[in-house]
């Protein structure tokens, strides 16, 4: 694994990182990582994420598992207060 080194960071910046990983309980170097990956995805990454993508757009167009239609929440409701 690579190691980077950044040097001459200003000051609010720096502190900028630190109260940003303390607020996620990570050191800033996990911290700095984790924006990284963010910001800079693999194309393993990428791929899972197409692929997350693919599944949702699969699951929202095919049609549902249980039986339909579904009543209204107006019907629902009436139906309740009938009780």
């Amino acid at each position: 694994m690579a190691t980077l080194y950044v040097e001459n960071i200003p000051d609010e910046l720096y502190e900028s990182l630190r109260s940003h990983a303390r607020k996620h309980r990570k050191s800033i170097a996990a911290e700095i990582l984790t924006m990284l990956e963010e910001k800079f995805p693999s194309e393993r990454e990428l791929r899972r994420r197409r692929s997350i993508v693919r599944q949702l757009d699969r699951a929202r167009t095919s049609p549902p598992l249980g039986p339909g239609p579904f009543p209204s929440t107006e019907e629902m409701l009436r139906e309740d207060r009938e009780r």
